[in-house]
Protein backbone atom coordinates (compact mmCIF):
# COMPACT_ATOMS: atom_id res chain seq x y z
CA UNK A 1 0.00 0.00 0.00
CA UNK A 2 1.55 3.54 -0.97
CA UNK A 3 -0.15 6.11 1.31
CA UNK A 4 1.20 9.92 0.46
CA UNK A 5 0.68 12.60 3.30
CA UNK A 6 0.28 16.28 2.57
CA UNK A 7 1.34 17.93 5.47
CA UNK A 8 3.03 21.27 6.59
CA UNK A 9 5.09 19.25 9.79
CA UNK A 10 6.41 16.10 7.62
CA UNK A 11 8.89 15.61 10.72
CA UNK A 12 5.71 14.69 12.99
CA UNK A 13 5.12 11.22 11.33
CA UNK A 14 8.83 10.12 12.76
CA UNK A 15 6.56 7.43 15.37
CA UNK A 16 5.54 6.18 12.20
CA UNK A 17 8.76 4.43 11.73
CA UNK A 18 8.37 2.11 15.35
CA UNK A 19 6.05 -0.39 15.92
CA UNK A 20 3.66 -2.10 13.72
CA UNK A 21 3.49 0.60 10.74
CA UNK A 22 7.12 0.85 11.29
CA UNK A 23 7.27 -3.24 10.84
CA UNK A 24 4.99 -3.00 8.09
CA UNK A 25 7.46 -0.56 5.87
CA UNK A 26 10.52 -2.62 6.63
CA UNK A 27 8.39 -5.59 4.90
CA UNK A 28 7.79 -3.59 1.80
CA UNK A 29 3.66 -3.85 3.04
CA UNK A 30 3.34 -0.07 3.20
CA UNK A 31 4.93 2.70 1.38
CA UNK A 32 4.57 6.38 3.42
CA UNK A 33 6.01 9.22 1.50
CA UNK A 34 5.22 12.87 2.21
CA UNK A 35 4.86 16.27 0.35
CA UNK A 36 5.39 19.76 2.06
CA UNK A 37 2.70 22.48 0.72
CA UNK A 38 5.59 24.81 1.28
CA UNK A 39 7.62 23.61 -1.42
CA UNK A 40 4.83 24.27 -3.91
CA UNK A 41 4.58 27.93 -3.09
CA UNK A 42 5.88 31.12 -5.42
CA UNK A 43 6.35 33.91 -3.08
CA UNK A 44 9.87 34.15 -1.28
CA UNK A 45 8.42 33.76 2.13
CA UNK A 46 6.69 30.26 0.70
CA UNK A 47 3.74 31.79 2.23
CA UNK A 48 0.59 28.56 2.79
CA UNK A 49 -2.09 30.66 4.70
CA UNK A 50 -3.73 33.94 3.72
CA UNK A 51 -6.77 35.86 5.56
CA UNK A 52 -10.33 33.78 4.97
CA UNK A 53 -13.00 36.06 3.21
CA UNK A 54 -15.79 37.66 4.72
CA UNK A 55 -13.50 37.79 7.75
CA UNK A 56 -12.92 36.11 11.55
CA UNK A 57 -10.26 34.42 13.34
CA UNK A 58 -7.49 32.27 12.16
CA UNK A 59 -6.19 32.01 8.91
CA UNK A 60 -6.84 29.39 5.81
CA UNK A 61 -4.52 27.13 4.23
CA UNK A 62 -3.99 28.64 0.39
CA UNK A 63 -5.52 27.23 -2.73
CA UNK A 64 -2.57 27.09 -4.90
CA UNK A 65 0.05 25.10 -2.92
CA UNK A 66 -2.40 22.55 -1.96
CA UNK A 67 -4.02 22.19 -5.46
CA UNK A 68 0.50 21.57 -6.49
CA UNK A 69 1.35 18.97 -3.67
CA UNK A 70 -2.63 17.07 -4.86
CA UNK A 71 -0.93 16.69 -8.19
CA UNK A 72 2.24 15.67 -7.53
CA UNK A 73 0.96 13.03 -5.00
CA UNK A 74 -0.98 11.86 -7.49
CA UNK A 75 1.54 12.03 -10.43
CA UNK A 76 3.64 9.77 -8.27
CA UNK A 77 1.10 7.14 -8.27
CA UNK A 78 -0.91 7.45 -11.34
CA UNK A 79 1.29 4.85 -13.13
CA UNK A 80 1.21 1.96 -10.40
CA UNK A 81 -2.37 2.87 -9.15
CA UNK A 82 -4.91 4.10 -11.41
CA UNK A 83 -7.36 5.99 -8.88
CA UNK A 84 -6.04 7.35 -6.09
CA UNK A 85 -8.63 7.73 -2.82
CA UNK A 86 -7.99 11.73 -1.39
CA UNK A 87 -8.96 11.87 2.17
CA UNK A 88 -8.79 15.09 3.90
CA UNK A 89 -8.54 15.08 7.59
CA UNK A 90 -11.19 17.61 9.15
CA UNK A 91 -13.66 17.91 12.32
CA UNK A 92 -16.39 18.07 9.44
CA UNK A 93 -15.45 14.63 8.21
CA UNK A 94 -17.05 11.31 8.72
CA UNK A 95 -16.18 9.83 11.98
CA UNK A 96 -13.71 7.11 11.49
CA UNK A 97 -14.16 3.94 12.52
CA UNK A 98 -12.87 0.18 11.91
CA UNK A 99 -15.32 -0.57 9.10
CA UNK A 100 -13.85 2.15 7.41
CA UNK A 101 -10.12 1.29 8.14
CA UNK A 102 -10.76 -1.79 6.92
CA UNK A 103 -12.53 -1.01 3.41
CA UNK A 104 -9.15 1.50 3.28
CA UNK A 105 -6.89 -0.90 3.82
CA UNK A 106 -7.69 -2.89 1.03
CA UNK A 107 -7.14 -0.07 -1.28
CA UNK A 108 -3.27 0.50 -3.03
CA UNK A 109 -3.14 4.15 -3.29
CA UNK A 110 -4.07 6.74 -0.69
CA UNK A 111 -3.47 10.39 -0.34
CA UNK A 112 -4.02 11.95 3.34
CA UNK A 113 -4.39 15.80 3.65
CA UNK A 114 -3.42 17.29 6.58
CA UNK A 115 -4.85 20.79 7.42
CA UNK A 116 -3.57 23.51 9.72
CA UNK A 117 -5.12 26.47 10.80
CA UNK A 118 -8.42 27.05 10.04
CA UNK A 119 -9.19 24.46 7.31
CA UNK A 120 -8.08 24.40 3.96
CA UNK A 121 -10.13 25.86 0.70
CA UNK A 122 -14.00 24.74 0.30
CA UNK A 123 -12.91 24.75 -3.55
CA UNK A 124 -10.11 22.36 -2.95
CA UNK A 125 -12.59 20.07 -1.06
CA UNK A 126 -15.25 20.31 -3.63
CA UNK A 127 -12.71 19.19 -6.36
CA UNK A 128 -10.12 17.65 -5.04
CA UNK A 129 -11.23 15.75 -2.09
CA UNK A 130 -12.82 11.90 -2.38
CA UNK A 131 -13.79 11.92 1.52
CA UNK A 132 -13.43 13.77 4.64
CA UNK A 133 -12.32 11.59 8.09
CA UNK A 134 -12.77 12.36 11.65
CA UNK A 135 -11.40 11.02 14.43
CA UNK A 136 -13.29 12.13 16.96
CA UNK A 137 -15.52 14.98 18.38
CA UNK A 138 -12.58 17.23 19.55
CA UNK A 139 -10.17 19.56 17.75
CA UNK A 140 -6.37 19.31 17.35
CA UNK A 141 -3.62 21.61 16.21
CA UNK A 142 -3.75 20.15 13.31
CA UNK A 143 -4.55 16.74 10.96
CA UNK A 144 -1.16 14.90 11.35
CA UNK A 145 -2.31 13.46 14.57
CA UNK A 146 -5.49 12.59 12.83
CA UNK A 147 -3.59 10.95 9.97
CA UNK A 148 -1.50 8.90 12.26
CA UNK A 149 -4.52 7.20 14.04
CA UNK A 150 -5.65 6.67 10.64
CA UNK A 151 -2.46 4.86 9.14
CA UNK A 152 -2.15 2.42 12.01
CA UNK A 153 -5.29 1.24 12.10
CA UNK A 154 -4.67 0.56 8.78
CA UNK A 155 -1.34 -0.55 8.59
CA UNK A 156 -2.22 -3.65 11.03
CA UNK A 157 -4.54 -4.89 8.96
CA UNK A 158 -2.61 -5.34 6.00
CA UNK A 159 -1.82 -9.01 5.37
CA UNK A 160 1.05 -9.94 7.26
CA UNK A 161 1.77 -6.95 9.40
CA UNK A 162 1.07 -8.49 12.45
CA UNK A 163 2.72 -11.21 14.08
CA UNK A 164 -0.34 -13.59 14.60
CA UNK A 165 -2.77 -13.86 12.05
CA UNK A 166 -5.63 -13.75 13.99
CA UNK A 167 -4.81 -10.76 16.36
CA UNK A 168 -6.57 -7.98 14.10
CA UNK A 169 -9.72 -10.19 13.32
CA UNK A 170 -10.20 -10.26 17.42
CA UNK A 171 -9.29 -6.50 18.45
CA UNK A 172 -11.92 -4.20 19.94
CA UNK A 173 -14.66 -2.92 17.03
CA UNK A 174 -13.96 -5.90 14.59
CA UNK A 175 -17.25 -7.09 15.45
CA UNK A 176 -18.87 -4.18 17.00
CA UNK A 177 -17.56 -5.19 20.26
CA UNK A 178 -15.12 -4.16 22.72
CA UNK A 179 -12.33 -6.34 23.54
CA UNK A 180 -12.40 -8.82 26.66
CA UNK A 181 -10.36 -8.50 29.39
CA UNK A 182 -6.82 -9.65 28.79
CA UNK A 183 -4.52 -11.58 31.55
CA UNK A 184 -0.79 -12.74 31.97
CA UNK A 185 1.74 -14.72 34.11
CA UNK A 186 1.72 -14.84 37.13
CA UNK A 187 -1.78 -16.18 38.18
CA UNK A 188 -2.25 -14.29 41.25
CA UNK A 189 -0.75 -10.73 41.79
CA UNK A 190 -1.46 -8.13 44.18
CA UNK A 191 -4.27 -9.91 45.73
CA UNK A 192 -6.26 -10.55 42.30
CA UNK A 193 -6.21 -13.96 40.79
CA UNK A 194 -7.31 -14.79 37.00
CA UNK A 195 -10.13 -15.91 36.27
CA UNK A 196 -10.29 -19.67 36.82
CA UNK A 197 -12.12 -20.27 33.20
CA UNK A 198 -8.71 -19.10 31.45
CA UNK A 199 -6.81 -21.34 33.51
CA UNK A 200 -8.21 -24.91 32.70
CA UNK A 201 -7.75 -25.23 29.53
CA UNK A 202 -11.63 -25.65 28.09
CA UNK A 203 -10.99 -23.72 25.11
CA UNK A 204 -14.90 -23.68 24.59
CA UNK A 205 -15.42 -22.59 27.74
CA UNK A 206 -12.85 -19.91 26.92
CA UNK A 207 -14.37 -18.59 24.14
CA UNK A 208 -17.62 -18.45 26.01
CA UNK A 209 -15.89 -16.25 28.96
CA UNK A 210 -14.93 -14.28 26.63
CA UNK A 211 -17.39 -13.25 24.42
CA UNK A 212 -19.21 -12.26 27.77
CA UNK A 213 -16.61 -10.39 28.85
CA UNK A 214 -16.87 -8.27 25.57
CA UNK A 215 -20.80 -8.03 25.43
CA UNK A 216 -20.71 -6.76 28.95
CA UNK A 217 -17.61 -4.56 28.53
CA UNK A 218 -19.46 -2.93 25.20
CA UNK A 219 -22.85 -2.70 27.41
CA UNK A 220 -21.36 -1.25 30.35
CA UNK A 221 -19.04 1.61 28.58
CA UNK A 222 -20.37 1.82 24.82
CA UNK A 223 -23.85 0.66 24.60
CA UNK A 224 -24.52 2.74 21.66
CA UNK A 225 -22.56 0.21 19.94
CA UNK A 226 -24.91 -2.82 21.26
CA UNK A 227 -28.03 -0.36 19.64
CA UNK A 228 -25.99 -1.20 16.12
CA UNK A 229 -24.90 -4.97 16.98
CA UNK A 230 -28.05 -7.58 16.04
CA UNK A 231 -27.39 -9.98 19.08
CA UNK A 232 -27.60 -13.93 18.18
CA UNK A 233 -29.76 -16.18 20.65
CA UNK A 234 -26.31 -16.89 22.53
CA UNK A 235 -25.10 -13.43 22.66
CA UNK A 236 -28.66 -12.57 24.26
CA UNK A 237 -27.88 -15.29 26.45
CA UNK A 238 -24.43 -14.26 27.71
CA UNK A 239 -25.44 -10.64 27.70
CA UNK A 240 -28.18 -11.60 29.79
CA UNK A 241 -25.90 -13.70 32.26
CA UNK A 242 -23.24 -10.83 32.69
CA UNK A 243 -25.98 -8.13 33.35
CA UNK A 244 -27.38 -10.20 36.25
CA UNK A 245 -23.86 -11.21 37.66
CA UNK A 246 -22.81 -7.52 38.09
CA UNK A 247 -26.09 -6.21 39.48
CA UNK A 248 -25.94 -8.53 42.38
Amino acid sequence: MDIQIISLFPEMFTPLNLSIPGRAQKKGLLKISYLNPRDFTQDKHNTVDDRPYGGGPGMVMKFEPLLAAIKMAKLRQKTLYPSPLVSYLSPQGKKFDQIAAQKLSQRTGLILIAGRYEGIDQRLINHEVDEEWSVGDFILSGGELAAMCLIDSIARLLPGALGHLESASQDSFSSALLDYPHYTRPAKLDGQDVPEVLLQGDHSAIARWRLKQALGQTWQRRPDLLKKHILSEQEQVLLAEFIRENSE
